[in-house]
């Protein structure tokens, strides 16, 4: 029986050019399955019910912070894009692969699974644990795709900031979610379609 050589395993960096569509979504929902599993997890050790977590609240004026915020990201994102060239907020064509030619329905439903996952664990489990600082620098971190570049990393830390501000002042883990959601949504209809007009 031949012996399995552990040295003989290369790992190799693989451009999102290379990763044909159908790659790109498991990628995604199988990372997103994981930030939940880690995150419910995490939730459990803190001796917290992540099904209360995501109990809608009495008072529902939790969606005035997740749309202000939501309206203030936007706005930066249309400055920045408007007066930064675009190599200095590029992301390696990851959004734009992922949400070029996708319908509709399914940029609605991609950012909803990613707002309540990554919310669940960065807000509802980490911000318990470090404050809202150290989770927006790991959230920043996790963005690696944003990384080679200081105004896409700057702002994804600022939203994690802003995240984690309306969660404490909401006490409702639904207003970030909210936000997040939105903020996904808008960016991923304004690729989608100027994209198309372009072409």
């Amino acid at each position: 029986m031949k012996k399995f050589d552990i040295k003989k395993i290369k790992l190799r960096q693989v451009s999102v050019d290379q990763i044909d569509d159908k790659l790109l979504l498991i990628n995604l929902y199988l990372t997103q399955l994981l930030t939940l599993i880690i995150g419910i997890v995490w939730l459990l050790f803190q001796h917290r019910n992540p099904i209360h977590l995501l109990q809608f609240p009495e008072q529902s004026n939790f969606w005035m912070y997740g749309v202000g915020l939501t309206a203030v990201v936007i706005a930066v994102d249309v400055l920045i894009s408007k007066f930064v060239p675009d190599h200095a907020s590029d992301d390696g064509g990851v959004n734009e692969r992922l949400f070029r030619k996708r319908p509709v329905w399914h940029i609605v439903v991609m950012s909803f699974i990613v707002a309540v996952c990554e919310e669940m664990l960065f807000r509802g489990a980490m911000q318990q644990s470090f404050g809202p600082y150290w989770v927006s620098i790991i959230f920043a971190a996790i963005h690696v795709r944003y990384l080679r570049h200081w105004i896409p990393t700057g702002l994804v830390f600022s939203i994690s900031y802003g995240l984690g501000w309306i969660y404490i002042q909401s006490g409702t883990l639904w207003a970030p979610i909210l936000t997040h959601f939105l903020v996904d949504t808008i960016m991923g209809l304004i690729i989608r379609f100027r994209r198309y007009d372009e072409e």
